[in-house]
């Protein structure tokens, strides 16, 4: 079941804090703007899987929304892929520590070539688009992504964030994201987390400082202005 999550009432009652701002970013470059969908992979989809998210199921019809007018408008999709890192072992103790038991079937279930570690079949992936491996939850974490050199070999200064968890990898990402300097905006009806109360939180959060709430169907609408006026 998709979020019963309005993204309305959460830039309403910030508004009311700020002088009725609501979003900042009401128009895009599409030529500067990317799309991350972020870990919309087997491991995170099908029911059963090591790190399951079940509402990520009902969130991809609004991330191939928002892919379609992407691309449509001269933008880049990249897919963002959680990967066991080759070093695991040695690299981020702190994070195997933490998934105590739960670790070995995480870190094989994520191992370039493994089934859960690639992109559910229901996604709309073209040719132009570009699939980016990282390993850690933010693409930015320095040295764990190519991210950063493709944003900056792309001319990017936009991005656009759906996919899953809201409350981990798509929050970090955001968060870095700005920190970075970005422009970013959250696709308040493309994000999916283990429940309502987690993912209302965290958009709540990102709209105070971090980013913009848009649904999938204003960003296509802002896409296809952007396009028509170029």
């Amino acid at each position: 079941m998709p979020h019963n999550v309005d993204h309305h009432a959460i830039l309403d009652r910030l508004a009311a804090t700020r002088g009725g701002v609501r979003n900042v970013f009401d128009r895009l470059n599409p030529r500067k703007t990317a799309h991350f969908i972020v870990d919309m992979q087997n491991g995170f989809m099908e029911e059963g899987a090591p790190v399951e998210v079940p509402a990520a199921r009902s969130i991809v019809d609004e991330i191939n929304t928002i892919s379609r007018a992407v691309r449509d408008a001269g933008g880049l999709n990249i897919f963002l892929r959680y990967t066991t890192p080759d070093d695991w072992d040695s690299a981020w103790t702190v994070f195997w520590q933490r998934m105590g038991i739960a670790a070995a079937g995480h870190r094989e279930a994520f191992t370039p070539g493994a089934h859960y570690h690639q992109l559910w079949d229901g996604l709309d992936i073209a040719e132009s688009d570009l699939v980016v491996d990282k390993h850690r939850f933010s693409g930015f974490t320095h040295g764990t992504s190519t991210l950063p050199q493709v944003l900056e070999q792309n001319d990017i200064d936009t991005v656009i964030i759906s996919g899953t968890l809201t409350n981990c990898c798509c929050e970090s990402t955001a968060r870095d994201a700005m920190q970075n300097n970005y422009r970013v905006i959250m696709a308040a009806d493309a994000n999916a987390a283990l429940s309502d109360e987690e993912h209302a939180a965290t958009l709540h959060i990102l709209a105070m400082v971090f980013a913009d709430l848009r649904s999938s169907e204003e960003l296509a609408a802002i896409l296809l202005e952007a396009k028509q006026v170029a």
